[in-house]
C-alpha cells in the first residue's frame, strides 16, 4: 500500500496567510510579504520548501553517521539558493553545506562527504523531486571539538 499524506490548509481571513496542519497533527504557519498581501509573519512556502530538503538530507546523513559510528556533536546545515527570474520562479541552484561538529578528523569528513551524497542522490525523496528543476550542490566540512 502506499505512504499516503495528508495536509489541510485554512486561510486566516481575506489574506494570505495560512495555517496547515500535517497528518501527524502538527501545525504549521505560512505567510509571505505584505506587499503582496501577507503579514510577513511567517515562514513562506518556497522557504518551507527548503526547510524541507535541509530536514530530510540532515536526517538522512545523521542516521548514515550514526550507523558508521562517526563521532559528532552536531550537524548544522545552511542552505544558499537562487530562483528563476519569471514565473513559476522555481528554484535553479541550491547549495547544501553541511558543517559537522566532531574530533573524528579526516575520516569523519571523509563519512559526512559520502553520507550527504547518498541521502542527496538515493534516500532524500525532496532531493529527487527537485532535482529535474534544480541544480543541488552540497559542500561539507568538520569543526573540531
Amino acid at each position: 500500500m502506499a505512504n499516503n499524506l495528508k495536509v489541510e490548509l485554512q486561510s486566516l481571513g481575506r489574506n494570505l496567510t495560512f495555517a496547515s496542519k500535517s497528518g501527524s497533527g502538527h501545525w504549521h504557519m505560512m505567510d509571505t510579504k505584505e506587499e503582496i498581501g501577507g503579514h510577513n509573519a511567517a515562514t513562506t512556502p518556497m522557504e518551507m520548501l527548503l526547510e524541507a530538503l535541509g530536514g530530510c538530507t540532515g536526517m538522512d546523513t545523521l542516521s548514515i553517521l550514526r550507523k558508521k559510528r562517526t563521532p559528532f556533536s552536531r550537524l548544522d546545515i545552511h542552505i544558499d539558493s537562487e530562483r528563476a527570474e519569471e514565473h513559476p520562479k522555481v528554484y535553479t541552484k541550491i547549495n547544501l553545506r553541511f558543517t559537522l561538529y566532531s574530533n573524528g578528523g579526516e575520516k569523519a569528513l571523509r563519512d559526512l562527504q559520502r553520507a550527504a551524497m547518498l541521502s542527496n542522490d538515493k534516500y532524500c525523496s525532496i532531493s529527487a523531486m527537485l532535482r529535474s528543476t534544480t541544480k543541488i550542490t552540497i559542500e561539507t566540512e568538520i569543526v573540531n571539538e
